[in-house]
């Protein structure tokens, strides 16, 4: 089966006016799009045709191809952003909330550190909530690189790159940043990844 577009966990307008429905549906309809369609191009006739996401990102990173880890690694990170953002406003709660506290000192401690890490990031990327060894912390990675590789458990991640954003807040990064801390991250999502202590997985 070839890699798909999943569908948004929520209607096109659930996170408006912070991401409209515009920018929602030019994101995951054109650029979400466009990084399926690219990997899939890439792996027809080939070994990873069959293959799971996560497989097909390794190779990718193995063998050095470029073109192909940034686009599957891309369908990736969009996948799991969709699932890190909620229509309502979610605070952390039992194990998760104790993580948070005990790492970051306070949810408003956290929230200013992400803030800060996702205002300071240069140029296109991401900024993620992780846990390693049971700690806590914020990662960010450039342009497609991802955390579906490599020791840290991603729980949320917020996109930087500025489609995400531009359509509704031109270049007023550190606005979307706020919004989305602020209303609209999944903390249910985030609490399942501690909780199962497993990597998300792009839906087959």
């Amino acid at each position: 089966m070839p890699i798909k577009l999943i569908d948004l966990p929520y209607a096109e307008d659930a996170l408006s006016p912070t991401i409209s429905a515009d920018t929602l549906a030019t994101h995951h309809g054109k650029h979400h799009q466009a990084y399926v369609t690219k990997t899939n191009d890439a792996i027809a006739g080939t070994e990873l045709e069959t293959a799971p996401l996560e497989q097909i990102i390794k190779a990718a990173k193995d063998k050095g191809d470029k073109p192909l880890f940034n686009n599957s690694a891309q369908t990736w990170n969009h996948g799991f952003y969709w699932h890190s953002l909620s229509p309502s406003a979610q605070t952390p709660s039992g194990e998760l909330a104790d993580a948070v506290a005990r790492d970051f000192g306070s949810h408003e401690e956290f929230a200013k550190a992400l803030q800060e890490k996702g205002e300071k990031h240069f140029g296109s990327g991401w900024v993620w909530l992780a846990s390693t060894g049971g700690k806590l912390s914020i990662e960010e990675s450039h342009d497609a690189e991802t955390l579906a590789l490599g020791d840290a458990l991603p729980l949320l991640v917020i996109d930087v790159w500025e489609h995400a954003y531009y359509l509704d807040h031109k270049n007023e990064r550190p606005k979307y940043l706020k919004a989305v801390i602020g209303q609209h991250l999944n903390w249910e999502f985030a609490a399942a990844n501690l909780a199962s202590g497993k990597r998300w997985t792009y839906p087959a």
